[in-house]
């Protein structure tokens, strides 16, 4: 039986960038009280609070949560009452400058400095630095109807990628392309999540949007090896919420 359930946050609990619905929050609070639950995305803190901690209902054992900001290069846990940062793996000035300054180069050679744009491009989440295409405050119908094949998306990857081999560059949400030292996806985030908790990933689940090859998601079942249920829809994964608090308690 597992004893840990881990998810994708956009695309897997919430549209992306969206608080996740009552339902969902219900669900995720029954199943705390029965597993230790783990969120992993690209996003940091204060959009975790606002799209899932936030949202838990006072019956969320709390307690169980581990809640994985910027790729799982944060930890935050819930302790004597409040939520409180474990680690972080923050980038030097000197990675900063360079990152930023390389991405300006890469978005001139993809050709992606689009007309309209709702806020920043280029956000600094003190150990990942992302890039959205349409500015981080985009409308969810924009995001969608931006890149539906990716194109856009891995013609910025590769450009980034020419600017920085120093580093990882991994297309991250419907318009987003993550930046993070070398080596740090999702199944590093499970590496440390295993350090911190002790849990292997023998006794562990993950679900996310895209697990296929090239998602980020797809680095859980492949190289961290951890048992995979690839959902297409948000009302999927609540389904398979209900089955697996059924089955463990």
């Amino acid at each position: 039986m597992k004893t840990l359930v881990a998810f994708d946050l956009d695309g897997t609990l919430a549209e992306s960038k969206q608080a996740i619905d009552d339902e969902m929050a219900t669900l995720l609070a029954r199943l705390s009280g029965v597993a230790k639950v783990c969120v992993i995305s690209g996003g940091d803190w204060p959009q975790f609070e606002t799209q899932v901690v936030g949202r838990l209902p006072g019956d969320a054992t709390l307690e169980n949560f581990f809640i994985m900001p910027t790729t799982g290069t944060k930890l935050y846990r819930y302790e004597d009452g409040a939520w409180k940062p474990i680690f972080a793996e923050i980038f030097t000035d000197e990675e900063r400058t360079h990152i930023l300054a390389a991405l300006d180069k890469a978005v001139a050679a993809a050709g992606l400095h689009d007309d309209k744009i709702w806020g920043e491009q280029i956000e600094d989440r003190g150990s990942q630095i992302t890039f959205s295409g349409l500015g981080q405050e985009a409308p969810l119908d924009a995001k969608k109807a931006w890149d539906p094949d990716r194109s856009k998306r891995e013609t910025m990857q590769k450009a980034a990628q020419k600017e920085l081999p120093d580093l990882s560059v991994n297309i991250g949400g419907s318009t987003s392309i993550d930046i993070t030292r070398k080596g740090v996806d999702k199944a590093y985030g499970i590496a440390k999540l295993t350090q911190y908790s002790g849990i292997a990933p023998s006794d562990m689940i993950f679900m996310g949007d895209a697990t296929y090859p090239g998602g980020n998601d797809f680095p859980v079942p492949d190289k961290a090896k951890v048992d995979t249920i690839a959902v297409a829809t948000i009302a999927e994964t609540k389904r398979a919420i209900e089955a697996i608090v059924l089955c463990l308690g």
